[in-house]
């Protein structure tokens, strides 16, 4: 009975160290999630590179094609969101600036003074406001990084209430009402920025 017994309470360890991360993967794509990029198309993006620049899909993940690496690049998003989570996976270069802004009040014009920028900046000068921080408005400490792996970012907008987990941990978090409604912007900026994987979940 006793060995019936530590096999029960063994396997219900198990069972619930196993649950959060089974419940992690499948959430995206439960009731109320919409895939925004899928690895197979950018119906639901609006790009705004230059004309001798383009977005290809490798491997299922999309990548800013012969683009200056002295010029931003963004995937803009068709709608416009105001209270939501976010989930994105993404693959950065360890000498990589990018970032996925949100409610951005000018959908041609992102930026960290016209959206709240999730950053993923490794070595961005002032690492308070690098990876895992919202720029300007909440600093992260210790900093994670990004750099040579895929990584996946949450984040929560829910009226004045930011937050980000970056890597399941949270790294921000801030009460702002700066901005408060508008779409979304996947950065390309210096060095190799991929994403395989965005979906929404409006709250």
């Amino acid at each position: 009975m006793r060995r019936w017994a530590t096999l029960f309470v063994g396997l219900s360890v198990f069972a619930f160290a196993t649950l959060p991360y089974a419940s992690t993967a499948s959430a995206q794509s439960g009731d109320g999630w919409i895939t925004l990029f899928d690895g197979e198309n950018l119906d639901q993006w609006e790009a705004t590179a230059t004309p001798d620049e383009s977005y290809v899909i490798e491997d299922g993940a999309v990548v800013a094609h012969k683009k200056d690496q002295k010029k931003t690049a963004y995937l803009v998003s068709k709608q416009k969101y105001k209270d939501f989570q976010f989930y994105a996976e993404f693959w950065v270069s360890d000498d990589a600036n990018s970032g996925i802004f949100i409610r951005c009040e000018d959908p041609n014009k992102p930026g960290a003074k016209t959206c709240y920028e999730c950053n993923i900046f490794d070595q961005r000068p002032d690492p308070s406001y690098g990876t895992g921080a919202i720029v300007y408005h909440a600093e992260v400490s210790p900093m994670p990084k990004a750099g040579g792996k895929w990584s996946t970012m949450e984040i929560m907008a829910k009226g004045r209430d930011l937050a980000i987990m970056f890597d399941g941990k949270e790294t921000a978090k801030v009460r702002s009402g700066l901005h408060t409604e508008g779409p979304i912007a996947l950065q390309f900026g210096v060095g190799t920025v991929k994403f395989r994987k965005v979906a929404i979940k409006t709250l």
